[in-house]
């Protein structure tokens, strides 16, 4: 009977389009553990794929190609550098890829193994949700999911999938990378929200491209120098935003260098290993 009534709720969540809002706190500087960065990411789904994106790269780009005005862009929301990516999951063919772009160049992690999971007997409600414990190793950190049959949607953030429900909350041991849902709402449908073609990597040579971030006068696209605040804006090609304060480029004596340092990715990734 509970099986029946479980494939009945599953097509009917199938049958529509919901987004799951997380909130994200993250610690990209594995030296700083007292440091956090906290983004809200989205998770669409239409019951037969997701996609799970930052929430304001998709307004940034929006609003870019709505008319490429750079001083639009310059004056939106901006995101953690290390957030720009796009994470999407085939129901069927079980699949599971990642989409980031390195300057110019789109880059894409195929066949990604989602984690092993170990249902434990735990049961809490979480904002009136009912939700169960689960426990899994993945990729070099120990993580905590707690998760809903509510929502019958095997799925969740980043690639974290697999279980009998949505996941509700999800923590490593060490709480440098928690999701929180937020918000669940529907909407008219998903987008298609990957590039075509790509350069396929793995992930151990995504890590080298990303951590090896250099810049040149010939990445700025647009720039924004605002006196009263003492800020400069940049924006760079492939997406990256910088703001560097007038007076730390004076001090630091090389403007490229200090950029670079400053959009070098974190050195305290979601996955270890």
């Amino acid at each position: 009977m509970y099986k029946l009534f479980f494939l009945f709720a599953f097509s009917l969540v199938s049958a529509q389009q919901y987004r799951f809002v997380y909130e994200y706190t993250m610690k990209p500087d594995a030296g700083k553990k007292d440091s956090a960065v906290t983004e809200y990411m989205n998770l669409d789904t239409d019951g037969k794929k997701s996609f799970f994106y930052n929430a304001v790269r998709y307004e940034r780009d929006s609003v870019y190609e709505a008319d490429r005005s750079y001083k639009a862009l310059l004056a939106a929301k901006t995101y953690d550098q290390n957030l720009g990516y796009t994470v999407e999951k085939d129901y069927a063919g079980k699949t599971i890829s990642l989409y980031d772009r390195f300057k110019t160049a789109n880059l894409v992690i195929r066949d990604i193994k989602a984690p092993v999971w170990k249902v434990e007997k735990e049961f809490r409600k979480i904002d009136g949700i009912s939700c169960q414990k689960a426990t899994a190793s993945y990729k070099g950190r120990h993580w905590e999911a707690w998760f809903s049959r509510e929502y019958p949607v095997s799925d969740g953030p980043y690639t974290f999938s697999g279980l009998p429900g949505i996941v509700v909350s999800l923590r490593d041991t060490e709480n440098d990378h928690i999701f929180n849902l937020a918000r669940i709402k529907k909407i008219s449908r998903i987008l298609p929200l990957v590039p075509k073609g790509g350069k396929q990597v793995t992930f151990p040579e995504y890590r080298k491209i990303m951590n090896g971030f250099t810049f040149s006068s010939e990445d700025i696209e647009g720039m924004n120098i605002d006196k009263e605040t003492g800020n400069a804006d940049l924006q760079l090609k492939g997406g990256y935003k910088a703001r560097i304060g007038l007076e730390a480029m004076k001090k630091s004596g090389d403007m490229d260098k200090e950029i670079a340092r400053r959009l070098r990715r974190t050195d305290n990734p979601i996955e270890k290993e």
